[in-house]
């Protein structure tokens, strides 16, 4: 576009109100550079507000004051060979060398951002060169929403609200699934007693984890008096004569807005996540909506980008999540099943074809190639016995004596609703479990033979599950290996697993600087992107936890660095 007018003008407009977005105003509002947030929901926080809030960062000040200090050249081995040559050399180092200076300008920006790092979460490939069991994903403590004010109601929330009070610190949840196992479990059940008991006497909103990070980052927005504008879509990017990008057009109480940037517009408005006819042009075997992510990411950012020359990237790839999805469409994560000891996965064949407690992308990986090769992968089934489920956290249900009206499933039953659902199957042999969820008797027989006995002499030979630090994380403590004993008595249970997602993690294509690129590498003048909205910096894999959430918010800062820096041109308003 040639015609200039325009409506408002800012030196910064930034789309999207997630984590990656507000760093990016944060940083260019410290720089000195007039900011404005737009975003698409009436409600801010992005699909980082139903995230777990872990942000991936080796080197961050709270690990070094802890006396820990990742090796930035190992780091960077380390992404460079789970991306497999997928991401260039220059944006991995930036990464690692400006995640860390991240984390410090926020939390030097204001007293409401704090971090903290417990180690023993450790990195998804923690035998890797330059892995770690002690793990690099930093965490927020847990804040009353009352702190927010007026703002408390614009947070977007869970879709699935705990019962009030309920809420988990990052390590409680470890610690909840081992409730049976020992004392510490038994201690976190208490806690959540007593929180709801404080919630329901004191008025206590406390929040946690994604919650806790985005309501930290609006108070820190407000407290810079940084605008968020809310209901307010992008539709379009303004470019001039010469292709870049000089604004957008943003609506506002149903009119559209022309707002100039001066200095460079920063697309942080998250993946595609619910555009299932573009997912499945990129990934036919995807079947349904089974995102966890922002109900509003539809691509926008991405479609606007591509209408002003930009390449993008892992169009067909997103931040997959294992889970179940019961007849009503609600969701479920499915964790720390993969990873409990008596229970293994199999196919449309009935075989296993991974180790289970693997981590989630490479499960869900290997569902989508099992899938492309004419073997039903897309569902697959995790058969366990009657043991575990009287034993571990198993689909939600917690292993206690029946409490009336819990907001759980509790008690030694399988609850009757799970086998009318279709999602759980039972039965007193593996031959009848097979004829009810499809695969061959005999085949489910063998593979729960031989999982069986590799399971009493220790050591997963097919699959090597339990080798790794992570696979333990969840597991069975008590166990010589905790992700391996051998199934029990009947009956058995089968849990149908689908392929969910955290959302989309293919988008535009960006340089170490966070600039969006053309097709033949120039960079598009002004424009940028972070977070969901650009292809990721973890290429096909996952670091660790907090792997997208510590990329959207590094490049959002890296972007602001850039364009004050770099920007200095004249946009006429």
């Amino acid at each position: 576009m040639s015609d200039n007018h325009f409506d408002h003008s800012v030196d910064v407009l930034v789309i999207g109100s997630g984590a990656g977005g507000m760093t990016a105003a944060l940083r260019a509002d410290a720089l000195g550079l007039d900011t404005l947030i737009v975003e698409k929901s009436p409600k801010f926080g992005g699909s980082s507000a139903l995230s777990g809030g872990g942000i991936w960062v080796p080197g961050a000040p709270s690990q070094r004051k802890a006396g820990y200090y990742p090796d930035p050249d190992e780091v960077f081995t380390y992404l460079k060979t789970i991306t497999g040559g997928l991401v260039s050399d220059e944006r991995l180092r930036a990464y690692v060398d400006n995640a860390p200076d991240m984390m410090e300008f926020l939390e030097n920006s204001s007293d409401w951002v704090e971090f903290v790092w417990k180690p023993g979460y450790a990195d998804y490939y923690p035998e890797l060169p330059g892995g770690s069991e002690r793990g690099s994903t930093i965490n927020v403590p847990e804040i009353d929403l009352r702190k927010l004010g007026d703002e408390e109601s614009n947070l977007l929330a869970p879709l699935a609200l705990a019962p009030k009070g309920i809420w988990f610190a990052p390590k409680d949840l470890r610690l909840f699934y081992q409730v049976r196992q020992n004392w510490r479990g038994k201690a976190v059940l208490l806690k959540l007693i007593w929180r709801m008991f404080r919630a329901r006497v004191f008025g206590d909103r406390m929040a946690a984890i994604g919650q806790s990070l985005m309501a930290r980052m609006r108070l820190a927005l407000k407290e810079k008096d940084i605008p968020l504008w809310l209901s307010a879509p992008m539709t379009e990017l303004i470019t001039d004569l010469d292709g870049n990008v000089v604004g957008a057009v943003v609506e506002r109480a149903g009119k559209p807005v022309r707002i100039a940037a001066r200095r460079g517009v920063v697309v942080a408005s998250g993946g595609f996540d619910h555009d299932m006819d573009w997912r499945r042009e990129h990934l036919p075997v995807l079947e349904k909506d089974w995102s966890f992510g922002n109900p509003v990411a539809t691509g926008d950012g991405i479609r606007a980008g591509e209408k002003v020359g930009a390449a993008t990237d892992l169009l067909d790839e997103a931040w997959w999540f294992p889970a179940m999805c019961w007849p009503d469409g609600r969701l479920q994560f499915m964790l720390n099943e993969r990873m409990m000891p008596a229970q293994f996965v199999v196919n449309g064949a009935g075989k296993r074809f991974i180790n289970e407690a693997a981590p989630y992308m490479d499960f869900a990986h290997a569902m989508i190639e099992g899938q492309r090769s004419g073997v039903q992968h897309i569902p697959c089934w995790l058969i366990t016995d009657i043991a575990s489920f009287h034993r571990y956290v198993v689909g939600g249900h917690l292993p206690i004596p029946k409490v009336p009206f819990a907001p759980v499933p509790t008690g030694r039953k399988i609850p009757q609703a799970w086998l009318d659902s279709g999602i759980v199957k039972t039965a007193d042999t593996f031959g009848e479990l097979a004829t009810k969820i499809g695969v061959p008797a005999h085949t489910l027989q063998r593979t729960a033979d031989r999982f069986n006995e590799l399971a009493r002499r220790g050591h997963d030979d097919d699959f090597n599950r339990g080798d790794s630090a992570y696979d333990n994380y969840y597991g069975d403590p008590t166990l010589a290996n905790p992700n391996l004993a051998p199934l029990g008595k009947a009956p058995y249970l089968a849990f149908q697993i689908i392929l969910g997602d955290l959302g989309t993690s293919g988008g535009l294509l960006t340089d170490e600087h966070a600039r969006v690129l053309r097709e033949d590498g120039s960079a598009i003048g002004g424009l940028y992107a972070t977070g969901n909205a650009s292809a990721a910096v973890m290429g096909r894999s996952y670091a660790g936890a907090g792997a997208t959430i510590g990329p959207a918010m590094t490049f959002g800062y890296v972007a602001a660095e850039h364009i004050s820096h770099n920007s200095n041109r004249e946009v006429t308003a």
